[in-house]
């Protein structure tokens, strides 16, 4: 069996990360690879129970507030869920992880981005990603594929500056860390997409 990989998805609401995410791990299984899907906020009980919270249309929480949440849930999901599954040689594949956090809290929010990096800090000491695989959409495609959801949650509400400030973050963040960070043109069509997915997959199956 291959070691233990950490890949994650990323990218503003509308961006299409779940249409991919079946796909990445159909590429990870035909490879050999034992594979763990996970999400975030969530994949734990507490990080559930912590994810209702926070998407919950209801909850009308401070930004500061919903950085330590997103925090705490993370924390669980690396005790119960990720490291564990890693040190089993199996390969995690989440759908959000910290970078969420300086794009929406940091980037759509406007918190400072030093506090930011002291949680993750403290939650996650030197654990990040192997692959990040972020799926960049103009704001207003992705809007246009969130108006097709009949319950939008509490982020997929929020407004186009707000979203405009969130791809920017994420643009900077790929930026900051581009051997991490792989950016792909998510507005392109499906079957193109996926082989720019592909590509990125068999250079970390073939080199690591």
């Amino acid at each position: 069996m291959k070691p233990g990989k950490f890949i994650t998805l990323e990218g503003i609401d509308g961006a299409g990360k779940s249409t991919q995410l079946a796909w990445i791990v159909q590429l990870l299984q035909q490879a050999g690879c034992a594979t763990v899907v996970t999400r975030e906020p969530g994949g734990t009980p507490v990080g559930e129970q912590l994810r209702a919270l926070l998407l919950d249309k209801a909850s009308n929480m401070h930004p500061e507030t919903e950085a330590l949440l997103m925090f705490a849930a993370r924390r669980e999901h690396l005790d119960k869920v990720i490291l564990p599954a890693l040190s089993r040689g199996q390969w995690v594949i989440s759908d959000r992880f910290s970078d969420a956090s300086f794009a929406y809290q940091g980037g759509g929010r406007g918190l400072d981005t030093q506090k930011l990096a002291i949680l993750e800090q403290w939650t996650q000491g030197s654990v990040q990603p192997n692959l990040t695989l972020y799926f960049d959409v103009p704001v207003e495609l992705g809007q246009q594929r969130v108006s097709l959801i009949k319950n939008a949650d509490r982020f997929e509400q929020e407004q186009n500056d707000f979203f405009q400030r969130v791809r920017a973050a994420y643009l900077d963040r790929a930026q900051q860390f581009p051997q991490r960070i792989k950016i792909i043109d998510s507005s392109l069509p499906l079957n193109a997409v996926k082989a720019a997915v592909a590509q990125i997959l068999q250079k970390i199956l073939k080199h690591g």
